[in-house]
């Protein structure tokens, strides 16, 4: 299943909406990579296993699950976060790029190429239409606790 979408992220029409630049929705997606339990419900462990400049290769552990994924980066521009397959999860890719068409005005675009395990529903629609909106549910909560931790930090 392939599909992508934006997330707004300084939306004018808001007038007490905190802003965000650039810098500070890299800081949250760079939060994602290196501890994406607050990002990913249901996530009990995100544990680096190797690191070098532009990527990361991390251990995800869902309950007795665990799936391993390889994150790579080009700074204050993208994110690639590639699962690699396992029984559980057929494997897959979500990039994450920061779009900004005009000064302050911030985009988040989210593509998703995923594979299903096998025995799921790959050709059901209605399961591909599920996805998709738990993913655009999840992606507007990742905005939400980039916001968040922004705020945080700009309060101390």
């Amino acid at each position: 299943m392939k599909f992508e979408h934006l997330v707004e992220i300084n939306d004018f029409r808001i007038p007490l909406l905190f802003r965000l630049n650039r810098a500070q929705v890299w800081a949250g997606l760079m939060h994602r990579v290196e501890d994406a339990r607050p990002f990913l419900p249901g996530l009990d462990e995100c544990r680096i296993l190797a690191r070098s400049e532009g990527f990361v290769e991390r251990l995800l552990r869902f309950g007795q699950t665990e799936m391993r994924d390889r994150v790579s980066f080009a700074e204050a521009e993208w994110v690639r976060f590639e699962t690699v397959p396992s029984e559980h999860h057929g494997g897959g890719v979500l990039t994450i790029s920061i779009e900004e068409p005009e000064p302050g005005c911030l985009f988040l675009r989210f593509r998703y190429e995923t594979l299903f395990a096998s025995g799921h529903e790959a050709e059901d629609a209605a399961y591909g239409e599920f996805l998709r909106q738990a993913y655009e549910a999840a992606d507007i909560d990742t905005v939400q606790w980039i916001r968040s931790l922004a705020e945080a930090v700009a309060r101390h």
